[in-house]
């Protein structure tokens, strides 16, 4: 292997578990605020400044492809024992409830209650399953109004 991409693949794998380590460190969860503190956490432990100019090269140097990964990384959670996985990205219009198992067991509603129980996003979303909308292998789950 090219020791190049070698260490662009680690330093990947590095930044997203960083993230994930982190990522509940920064309130209010599941909010654009809490994605903008961690951004300025790393910044500022990358060296730059706190100012806007710090912080817009600190953006541009990662570019759009890098922070879209670790946005995505952010506002996901894998809940291995429920065989679910959470998208809940504030910016998109819904959450998304994957299955990690075979669908037609996996995607019950109180298995899902019970993940947006556990994340904290049961406050911020349409808590009624009667309103929320099963895809095929997806089950969409409207966030309240207010968020």
């Amino acid at each position: 292997m090219d020791p190049a991409r070698l260490q662009a693949t680690l330093v990947d794998f590095a930044i997203s578990e960083l993230v994930r380590q982190h990522r509940a460190s920064f309130q209010p969860l599941w909010t654009a605020d809490s994605w903008a503190k961690l951004l300025i956490w790393l910044a500022l432990n990358c060296g730059c400044s706190g100012d806007e100019a710090g912080l817009k090269a600190f953006a541009e140097a990662i570019g759009p492809l890098q922070m879209g990964r670790w946005r995505r990384v952010f506002f996901e959670r894998e809940l291995a024992d429920l065989e679910l996985q959470l998208m809940a990205d504030p910016a998109e219009h819904q959450v998304l409830v994957l299955p990690q198992g075979p669908a037609d067991q996996v995607l019950e509603n109180d298995r899902i209650v019970r993940a947006l129980e556990r994340v904290a996003l049961s406050e911020r979303v349409v808590a009624e399953p009667g309103r929320w909308q099963r895809l095929d292998a997806v089950v969409v789950v409207p966030w309240q109004e207010q968020c």
